[in-house]
């Protein structure tokens, strides 16, 4: 069958990093702008976005081909919903404040061993079953450009981290800062010791399993490079409402200083990751 492959995947396992944006915006000039950037993903985030499927389809076949891989949080850790993702086009799922090792089994089933389903997933998946090697083989090429990517943001998460990170079919992990520095009652402290003892813990774990592993952050691009430093190879930096807003601050800001309408005190910047 020889499917496509998965460009990031490729990228990642030959030792690259790759480089990413979120996009919440559905206008169409979006994935030639972020061609001409020299990104490898944009990062759509349906969690928290109110994309119907038939946009969802049309923004992934947009930014494909504009050689830009989709990768799509999906609102919960839902099978059917990743299905539906992958089938709009998606090459990556991520989904959201995975906790349970049986969550991301499920995920993992949709994504990587497709088109399997029911007993005969289940069966495999535990290992009570295995496949004949026919159909691991038609299996394997099925699902060779699909990404399955688990977000880890709570206590919880972290406590099974080595258990999770063992579920076959796992391919990367993000990390989630704003709610994993609520859920660690150090809300928004991203520089606080213990907020940080938790990332690299994260990052080592993660690396050391032989999984890839990203961090979204919306301030400064300084934060990206101290975590790819620790170890991170998948950056996801800003969205574009975060940078559009950045930029204006700063061109407003001189534009009313020259004009005397404001102090020359820096704008504040309050942007939510």
């Amino acid at each position: 069958m020889n499917r496509k492959k998965n460009p990031l995947l490729e990228k990642l396992n030959a030792g690259k990093n790759v480089y990413g944006t979120c996009i919440t915006s559905t206008g169409p000039m979006w994935p030639a702008a972020i061609k001409s950037v020299g990104l490898d993903f944009v990062f759509i985030d349906t969690e928290h976005i109110p994309l119907g499927r038939t946009e969802l389809a049309l923004l992934c076949q947009l930014f494909t081909a504009n050689d830009i891989s989709p990768v799509v949080r999906i609102p919960s850790p839902d099978p059917y919903l990743a299905c539906q993702a992958i089938d709009a086009g998606a090459t990556g799922i991520v989904a959201p404040y995975l906790e349970l090792k049986s969550q991301l089994v499920e995920l993992a089933g949709a994504v990587k061993f497709r088109p399997l389903k029911g007993e005969l997933l289940a069966q495999y998946m535990d290992g009570s079953k295995p496949l004949s090697s026919r159909l691991q083989e038609y299996v394997s090429d099925y699902n060779a450009a699909n990404m399955c990517i688990a977000n880890i943001e709570s206590v919880p998460a972290m406590e099974k981290l080595d258990e999770l990170l063992d579920t076959a079919g796992l391919d990367a992990v993000f990390i989630g800062p704003h709610d994993l520095s609520v859920s660690l009652d150090l809300a928004e402290q991203y520089d606080h010791p213990d907020f940080e003892a938790a990332v690299r813990t994260i990052i080592r774990k993660t690396r050391a399993k032989g999984r890839h592993i990203g961090i979204h952050f919306s301030l400064e691009p300084e934060r990206q490079v101290k975590w790819m430093k620790e170890g991170a190879n998948i950056i996801v930096h800003s969205f574009d409402i975060a940078l559009f807003l950045q930029r204006l601050r700063h061109d407003m800001h001189i534009i009313k200083t020259a004009a005397g309408d404001i102090s020359t005190a820096a704008p504040a910047e309050t942007i939510v990751v």
